[in-house]
């Protein structure tokens, strides 16, 4: 009997899984938050935290289970909260700024982050993009939240106590509290950061309660100051409390700014007079006003849940820095120069990640979104004299490239306007030639040599040296084909269509991979394809070698052909996952997740190679591009705390999904195209802002059924292996025939094949 009823259960549960969801009205029900907290320095499985945020909002809010100072902020292993913390951060690897925290305590004013932490269970714990609850076991507290974008509410239920206390931990480097008894209120400020910010940077907040104060203390060193009302320390904060019956509720209205505390007494206007049920009903109707900007229908329960937990993750950053003064005119304050200036301003995103997907995403679906990030680019600009390549607030030294050039020519050659693209094209030509004196990774390292030898060679001393070639080189497509469109000289910019073939000179013929190569000409020796690092970035020649997204042709061309470069394709992933480390010295989490996922030297856990599967599509065998894509949707991807294979970095590996799922992917940011994968879903629809419907009808899709078999558009076969953006802008319905089997005479002509610029200039 009990293995009939444990059957009757796994049979239950599977089919609960699997069973195939129709249209849905609340997509944000959808949402995991906890989708990738799962996550610790040795191992990333998305390095993420629950953000409760509106989309793109100024601040999030989270749950704090590691300690001050830990990039890890939240762990879905850990179970004690001490606090729920204003946060910033883009990455662990880049850090917080401004931030601050505010817990519950009872019976006694705990301010020390381990003392006044308390024991959780996630049984007890409720996620939303736009709430959070939970409960403190330690002090009897249902803890809730929920965000505008440049303020919170919170409503804490106390136990009968007449010690209950409110801690707000203004963190260290420098804070400062006051108390207002009179008023209920708390103000204060913290200067917490990781860099990038000038030497006033401060996020001033204001904490408005609906209680008053029966005690208050503040804390420095230690210390406990009772019935101090104001204090300035390198680490301080402010406790108050009062006295609860059982289940009361006390609000906490909290808001902040970068520009002073009258700016965030403004901020907390966001609330306006609406109760905390309000407040949480408009977080919900504005993230499913975002998320139904694409519908989708006919996956499995894990499927619909995994693709919108990725869509949210991609509608997070960049986020907002500006914030509207008292005249209704927008402003910001500038992480680069610290000046409060008016216009718009956007930050946390690491180019050298965003560039491949999230920004094509957003470029298709909110492009008014990204209209106003390219008129932060332009402040960012003026206000210190280069794109910033990672910005965190302002510019952060980390990673390589240029990829600025990527996102300033994708949003303009596929028609957003509305900002001085003039003043960006001086900023993208300048950053060829120049290098941020305060942030190295800002610009282009090693430009001199590059730009006289066509790379960087091995041996002068520059780390990293033939990725950032290779990355260059798109880069400066980039700005040619940006220069093409705004209608420059061709004598200005030729130069860089000339570049942009500079990747040639790291090919090594002998081994069919980019490899560094010496100033005199010679190639670097000994040489591993499995080392990581060192000419490279997080990653090895087999990841790197397929950085040429502007030019494929011209790199199977390199290759000997379609079908040696088929083999190199397959070897990706016929490979075993080896490596070297020796770089490093150590293993880095990145080569750990490749490992450890049973795709040969494939490491979607990482951004250079999350391009690859597509590339089949541009030597005549599109069904193994279909074949994978589907392999590393089904296998990288859960809706689950362990759900992402590797950094979920600011949207791109979530946005790389949602393209994926959609059955179409932006291989080379500033071409006119998508190239086509495996759709996942029954139907799709994407609501564009212009009023038009992209539809992708695939009826006999499920899990056997990966292979395209026939692609209907516009009531015709259609047999080329990408879509055209201004097809996807104009309204189209495209009808796609799935089977279990591969076609392998579709998509197979020269003719089919997606851009290269090699066939271009033939």
């Amino acid at each position: 009997m009990k293995k009939i009823v444990i059957l009757c259960l796994l049979l239950s549960t599977f089919q609960s899984y699997a069973q195939i969801v129709g249209k849905i009205a609340d997509p944000v029900e959808w949402v995991n938050p906890l989708m990738g907290t799962q996550s610790k320095h040795a191992l990333s499985n998305g390095n993420v935290y629950p953000a409760i945020a509106l989309p793109w909002g100024m601040n999030f809010w989270t749950p704090q289970t590691g300690k001050m100072g830990d990039g890890w902020v939240y762990s879905y292993e850990s179970d004690k909260i001490n606090g729920f913390r204003q946060i910033h951060q883009p990455s662990p690897w880049i850090g917080d700024y401004g931030q601050f925290s505010i817990m519950p305590v009872t019976g006694k004013p705990l301010f020390h982050e381990e003392e006044r932490a308390s024991w959780f269970s996630h049984k007890a714990e409720t996620l939303k993009p736009y709430y959070y609850s939970v409960y403190l076991a330690e002090h009897d507290v249902l803890a809730e939240i929920t965000p505008t974008e440049r303020a919170a509410m919170f409503r804490f239920t106390f136990p009968e106590n007449e010690n209950s206390f409110v801690v707000i931990d203004a963190l260290d480097m420098g804070s400062y509290v006051q108390i207002i008894p009179s008023e209920k209120k708390i103000i204060g400020y913290s200067t917490k950061n990781s860099g990038g910010v000038p030497d006033n940077f401060k996020n001033y907040f204001v904490i408005l309660f609906d209680k008053p104060f029966t005690y208050h203390a503040t804390f420095d060193n230690q210390k406990l100051r009772i019935n101090q009302l104001e204090n300035r320390e390198a680490h301080t904060g402010a406790v108050i409390g009062f006295s609860t019956t059982k289940g009361e509720k006390v609000i906490a209205r909290v808001a902040s700014s970068f520009i002073s505390h009258e700016q965030a007494e403004l901020n907390l206007k966001e609330l306006g007079t609406d109760d905390f049920n309000q407040v949480k009903q408009n977080g919900k109707e504005a993230w499913n006003k975002v998320l139904k900007a694409i519908e989708v229908e006919g996956g499995t329960v894990d499927q619909t849940r995994t693709f919108y937990s990725c869509l949210y993750r991609s509608l997070l950053f960049p986020r907002k820095l500006y914030e509207i003064d008292v005249r209704g005119n927008i402003v910001h304050y500038s992480p680069y120069n610290g000046k409060v200036l008016p216009g718009r301003m956007y930050t946390d995103t690491g180019f050298w990640d965003t560039f491949r997907s999230l920004f094509p995403f957003l470029n298709l679906v909110f492009p008014s979104v990204n209209a106003e990030i390219q008129e932060g680019l332009v402040n960012s600009y003026l206000e210190s004299g280069f794109l910033p390549e990672w910005a965190s607030p302002g510019h952060r030294n980390s990673m390589i490239g240029n990829n600025s050039a990527s996102v300033v020519a994708d949003a303009y050659l596929k028609g957003i306007r509305g900002y001085d693209i003039d003043r960006l094209w001086e900023a993208v030509v300048h950053g060829t030639k120049n290098v941020n004196p305060k942030s190295a990774a800002t610009g282009r390292i090693g430009h001199e040599y590059y730009n006289k030898m066509g790379y960087i060679p091995y041996n002068v001393g520059i780390n990293e040296n033939a990725a950032r070639t290779l990355e260059y080189a798109y880069n400066d497509w980039c700005i040619y084909e940006l220069g093409k469109k705004l209608k420059r000289p061709a004598a200005e910019i030729e130069v860089y269509a000339k570049r942009s073939q500079n990747y040639r000179n790291l090919f090594d013929p002998e081994t069919k991979l980019m490899r560094g190569r010496n100033e005199d000409g010679s190639f670097q020796a000994p040489f591993n394809p499995f080392k990581w690092g060192d000419a490279f970035t997080e990653g090895n020649s087999w990841h790197y070698t397929w950085s040429v997204f502007h030019d494929v042709q011209g790199l199977i061309g390199l290759m000997g052909g379609k079908r040696a470069f088929n083999q190199m394709l397959d070897s990706v992933f016929n490979l075993p996952p080896l490596f070297d480390e020796s770089y490093y010295g150590f293993v880095i989490h990145e080569i750990r997740e490749m490992q450890i996922m049973n795709m040969g030297n494939y490491a979607h856990g990482n951004q250079p190679i999350q391009h690859m599967t597509y590339l089949y599509n541009y030597s005549g065998e599109p069904w193994k591009a279909q074949y994978w894509v589907r392999e590393v949707m089904n296998r990288l991807y859960w809706p689950t705390p362990d759900g992402y294979c590797g950094d979920e970095d600011n949207g791109q590996t979530s946005a790389w999904y949602v393209f994926s799922a959609l059955g179409f992917y932006p291989v080379c940011p500033g071409t006119d195209q998508y190239v086509l994968g495996s759709p996942l879903f029954k139907k799709a629809t994407i609501h564009l802002e212009n009023g038009k419907n992209v539809v992708i009808n695939a009826p006999h899709n499920n899990a056997e059924n990966r292979f395209i078999k026939r692609v209907e558009l516009k009531g015709e076969t259609y047999t080329k292996n990408y879509l055209k953006h201004t097809e996807l802008m104009e309204g189209i319905t495209i009808e796609i025939e799935m089977d279990d089997a591969p076609n392998k005479q579709r998509g197979t002509k020269d003719s089919d094949f997606p851009y290269s610029y090699s066939n271009k200039i033939k």
